[in-house]
């Protein structure tokens, strides 16, 4: 078990596993260290379903028939052309380190940066994918967001903390409608994101450069 300092400092976004599946008892010490996470009143508004195996297949198969047909059913929107200034040069910084220094592709590539991509459908090859859900109550969405971040992020330290390691993705909510059906999940409850996570494949390239952070100076104000 790693100590606190270590285990955020090295916490990163996985982007290749390996194929050995996690127990069911690996995968229920991460989910009773992230119920421990903090929400509004104590509501823990949180509904995690995790998929693996024949279920995760069926899944990924489903998404693979959507994405290629343009076919999404979203929950919530994210245009990250919403996101200028300084944090339109974070968010292409973050492009060119997922791209070029860890995959090794050229801008100008287009056909190996859509395999790049692509690979969000399976979770970077994870054999396990967290999908978290929240309830869809009016006026409360973002509060409600608010404590799923806190339930996630606490969920990747665990994993990182004990040996294993994921990455949450965006990419899994473009596709709620299908996540619901397959996993048998009402619609009065709302996908945030999904995270696959698994064992981490410590060989490839992708793993090996960890993305930097800005300093606290560029976000943060001492009052005294």
């Amino acid at each position: 078990m790693l100590d606190f300092e270590t285990t955020v400092k090295t916490r990163q976004s996985i982007r290749k596993f390996l194929p050995t599946p996690m127990t069911e008892t690996e995968i229920k010490q991460i989910l009773t260290d992230a119920q421990n996470a903090p929400s509004a009143c104590n509501t823990q508004p949180w509904l995690v379903h995790i998929a693996s195996g024949e279920t995760l297949k069926k899944l990924t198969d489903r998404i693979a028939q959507r994405f290629e047909n343009n076919q999404f059913s979203r929950d919530f929107e994210f245009d990250q052309s919403k996101y200028t200034g300084e944090y339109e040069k974070r968010w292409r910084e973050q492009y060119a380190h997922v791209f070029t220094t860890s995959f090794g592709i050229p801008r100008e590539n287009r056909e190996a940066r859509k395999n790049v991509i692509e690979q969000n459908i399976t979770g970077y090859g994870a054999p396990h994918v967290a999908f978290l859900f929240m309830p869809d109550i009016e006026n409360h969405h973002v509060n409600l967001a608010a404590d799923l971040g806190m339930y996630s992020q606490t969920f990747l330290l665990s994993l990182t903390a004990r040996g294993f390691g994921g990455i949450p993705q965006l990419f899994f909510a473009l596709f709620a409608d299908d996540i619901r059906e397959i996993l048998g999940v009402s619609k009065d409850y709302k996908l945030l994101h999904g995270i696959a996570f698994g064992y981490p494949d410590w060989d490839a390239m992708q793993n090996k450069v960890h993305l930097g952070r800005v300093s606290i100076e560029e976000c943060a104000v001492l009052h005294w």
